[in-house]
């Protein structure tokens, strides 16, 4: 039997997967909560075979700093036998290769069927790790450095161009060269106009206060 954890803040997504889950004869819900900040405590107590971590729940919205990835790359660290799924309705420019870089098993969109989600924890389950082709994401072409990230989010945060100068300690120079790359990668003619095409498809996540 298959142990499962899911961490989800939205109530009806989480009871749908729990019923779902539920249902088939390998698998079990042994817990949920809908904040990635329980998920240690909920391991230690339920010792799960796999965590289903929505990216952001609710105690997290807006933030960078404390998502699911670095929840989950907890869990990885402490609980090396317990699978990492993470999960997400976002297709942030950034979340793949964090989750990557912190050795998540497994990352699915939201919007999958049933039978992708089961497989993808099965899969999980036997040491096969599932990730979305690069081609499913809407900004795969893009290929945008750090550099570059850092000034999309200061952008959609509204700060200034002295500002973001001053945040990032680069110069008025190498930000006008970065925005004539970003522009030039997404064809946009304005670097306001592709932040608010960025918030509105959810692929920035925007700085906290």
């Amino acid at each position: 039997m298959i142990k499962i954890l899911i961490v989800e803040d939205q109530t009806m997504l989480l009871d749908a997967m729990k019923q779902m889950i539920n249902e088939e004869s390998d698998m079990e819900v042994v817990g949920i909560t809908g904040d990635a900040s329980e998920t240690l405590k909920l391991c230690r107590e339920l010792t799960p075979d796999l965590v289903l971590m929505d990216v952001v729940t609710k105690n997290e919205a807006n933030s960078l700093n404390a998502n699911g990835i670095q929840y989950a790359a907890k869990i990885r660290k402490e609980f090396p036998v317990i699978k990492t799924v993470i999960m997400t309705a976002m297709q942030e420019i950034t979340f793949v290769d964090e989750a990557r870089k912190a050795d998540i098993h497994s990352y699915i969109y939201k919007n999958t069927g049933k039978k992708h989600l089961l497989y993808v924890i099965r899969s999980t389950i036997d040491g096969i790790g599932i990730y979305p082709s690069p081609a499913d994401s809407p900004t795969a072409s893009y290929k945008f450095t750090e550099n570059e990230i850092s000034i999309i989010r200061q952008v959609c945060a509204g700060k200034t161009r002295e500002e973001i100068v001053q945040e990032l300690g680069i110069s008025n120079f190498f930000l006008r060269n970065a925005i004539t790359s970003i522009l030039d990668k997404t064809g946009f003619d304005n670097i306001t106009k592709f932040v608010l095409y960025a918030l509105r498809r959810n692929l920035i996540v925007p700085l906290s206060e």
